[in-house]
């Protein structure tokens, strides 16, 4: 589900783009700002964001201090990560979706608008401040079993695929290229220097 809503709510980068895009010709070309849309951007790059997090954590993407980390053994790494959700993640997340739930409904009641000339309302935009928090939370409980799947079994589960930025295979062999002269840049001609 975090997958899949992640996917989704990416696709929201385009509609920002077209936003932005659409606000720059309005101004810079045909003399007609609106007041709204600024508004209405940064609402939804905070959208945008807060939707990230739970695919963020599913595909183990945020950025930890791993220096010592990486060198223990995967129970051990499950050990620590475990007692940290619990410590940090569980009450924090917990805490971010219930405010949050507090803080749309308060704007809901008042219909809450932006201020400016030309006020959009406020309050669907805070909406998503719950929903990502309740969407991190499971996400939250699926990485809890992978620890105690990890403590158990010795190793860590594997991870759902999605998206990979890099070949990391092809990667390791480069920093390896003597043993794969197939990578290796073709020698250059007699008498042709580079």
């Amino acid at each position: 589900m975090s997958t899949w809503l992640g996917q989704l709510f990416a696709r929201a980068i385009i509609l920002l783009t077209v936003m932005i895009s659409r606000e720059v010709f309005s101004r810079y070309v045909l003399g007609t700002p609106h007041g709204w849309m600024l508004d209405a951007q940064i609402m939804m790059y905070g959208v945008l964001f807060m939707m990230a997090g739970a695919y963020t954590l599913s595909k183990n993407g945020h950025v930890r201090g791993d220096v010592l980390y990486g060198f223990f053994r995967p129970r051990t790494q499950a050990t620590l990560d475990l007692i940290l959700y619990f410590l940090f993640f569980l009450p924090g997340v917990i805490a971010l979706t219930y405010a949050g739930w507090t803080y749309f409904q308060d704007s809901l009641a008042i219909r809450e608008q932006t201020f400016n000339a030309d006020p959009i309302p406020v309050y669907p935009f805070k909406f998503f401040i719950p929903f990502a928090g309740s969407i991190l939370l499971l996400q939250g409980f699926v990485e809890i079993a992978r620890c105690i799947i990890c403590i158990r079994d010795g190793a860590w589960p594997s991870r759902e695929q999605d998206v990979e930025e890099v070949d990391v295979e092809k990667l390791k062999a480069m920093v390896h290229a003597d043993d794969h002269p197939e990578l290796a840049a073709p020698p250059a001609e007699k008498g042709v220097q580079l």
